[in-house]
Protein backbone atom coordinates (compact mmCIF):
# COMPACT_ATOMS: atom_id res chain seq x y z
CA UNK A 1 0.00 0.00 0.00
CA UNK A 2 1.43 3.33 -1.00
CA UNK A 3 1.84 6.19 1.41
CA UNK A 4 -0.98 8.22 -0.15
CA UNK A 5 -3.41 5.32 0.26
CA UNK A 6 -2.30 4.79 3.86
CA UNK A 7 -2.85 8.46 4.64
CA UNK A 8 -6.30 8.37 3.03
CA UNK A 9 -7.24 5.22 4.97
CA UNK A 10 -6.01 6.83 8.20
CA UNK A 11 -8.07 9.94 7.51
CA UNK A 12 -11.19 7.87 6.80
CA UNK A 13 -10.79 5.93 10.04
CA UNK A 14 -10.22 9.11 12.00
CA UNK A 15 -13.30 10.75 10.47
CA UNK A 16 -15.34 7.81 11.75
CA UNK A 17 -13.64 7.08 15.06
CA UNK A 18 -13.48 10.60 16.47
CA UNK A 19 -17.24 11.34 16.45
CA UNK A 20 -17.98 7.73 17.41
CA UNK A 21 -15.82 7.83 20.53
CA UNK A 22 -17.07 11.30 21.40
CA UNK A 23 -20.71 10.20 21.07
CA UNK A 24 -20.12 6.97 22.97
CA UNK A 25 -18.48 8.79 25.86
CA UNK A 26 -21.18 11.48 25.86
CA UNK A 27 -23.85 8.78 26.14
CA UNK A 28 -22.14 6.28 28.41
CA UNK A 29 -19.22 8.14 29.96
CA UNK A 30 -20.83 8.84 33.29
CA UNK A 31 -22.21 5.34 33.93
CA UNK A 32 -18.94 3.79 32.79
CA UNK A 33 -16.93 6.18 34.94
CA UNK A 34 -17.22 3.84 37.91
CA UNK A 35 -15.44 1.05 36.05
CA UNK A 36 -11.67 0.63 35.91
CA UNK A 37 -10.00 2.02 32.80
CA UNK A 38 -9.30 -1.37 31.22
CA UNK A 39 -12.99 -2.32 31.46
CA UNK A 40 -14.13 1.02 29.99
CA UNK A 41 -11.66 0.59 27.16
CA UNK A 42 -12.86 -2.97 26.57
CA UNK A 43 -16.51 -1.91 26.38
CA UNK A 44 -15.74 1.06 24.16
CA UNK A 45 -13.70 -0.99 21.70
CA UNK A 46 -16.07 -3.99 21.65
CA UNK A 47 -18.89 -1.65 20.67
CA UNK A 48 -17.10 0.72 18.32
CA UNK A 49 -14.74 -1.49 16.32
CA UNK A 50 -17.58 -3.40 14.59
CA UNK A 51 -19.41 -0.10 14.02
CA UNK A 52 -16.32 1.41 12.42
CA UNK A 53 -15.44 -1.62 10.30
CA UNK A 54 -18.91 -2.61 9.09
CA UNK A 55 -20.78 0.71 8.97
CA UNK A 56 -18.68 3.82 9.54
CA UNK A 57 -15.83 3.40 7.07
CA UNK A 58 -18.06 1.91 4.32
CA UNK A 59 -20.38 4.91 4.77
CA UNK A 60 -17.46 7.32 4.41
CA UNK A 61 -16.29 5.39 1.33
CA UNK A 62 -19.78 5.64 -0.19
CA UNK A 63 -19.95 9.39 0.50
CA UNK A 64 -16.49 9.99 -0.97
CA UNK A 65 -17.35 7.88 -4.02
CA UNK A 66 -20.53 9.90 -4.58
CA UNK A 67 -18.58 13.16 -4.54
CA UNK A 68 -15.63 11.90 -6.58
CA UNK A 69 -17.64 10.29 -9.37
CA UNK A 70 -17.41 12.34 -12.49
CA UNK A 71 -20.72 13.15 -14.14
CA UNK A 72 -21.31 11.34 -17.40
CA UNK A 73 -21.69 13.35 -20.53
CA UNK A 74 -24.96 12.83 -22.36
Amino acid sequence: MKTKMKLLASLKIWVVIYPSITGFLALFGEPLGALPLYQRTFLLTICLVPWIVFAGVPLVDRILRAFSTKPTQA
